[in-house]
């Protein structure tokens, strides 16, 4: 995300809930790139770590390692935000709740 004024608060730099809705769709692609075809998740909770100022452009990442997403339940997903420096300014851990599609049969 590029630090613009857009996405400015009234010190200049970026704005917490900026870096809040930049972490949704990285983790949604995340998730949809990593459950099976035959499993449906959404967000459950979220908790958000404001741990420095970002006064810089931004970069969100996601991974998922060690989780069996074949199998039914709520995960934890966290998504790392860092400043140009790499620091990291926000952690935000998700809780990916995970289930079976259902089987939608056709109407007569």
């Amino acid at each position: 995300m590029k630090k613009r004024r857009s996405v400015q608060n009234h010190p200049g730099s970026v704005h917490a809930l900026a870096m809040g809705n930049l972490r949704e769709p990285v983790a949604g692609m995340t998730l949809d790139v990593s459950v099976p075809g035959n499993m449906r998740w959404f967000p459950k909770a979220m908790n958000i770590e404001y741990l420095r100022i970002a006064r810089t452009n931004i970069t969100a990442t996601c991974a998922i390692s060690g989780i069996d997403l074949a199998v039914p339940g709520d995960y934890p997903v966290v998504v790392s935000v860092t400043d140009e420096s790499g620091t990291e300014v926000v952690r935000a851990t998700i809780t990916m709740h995970v289930s079976r599609k259902a089987n939608r049969t056709p109407a007569r």
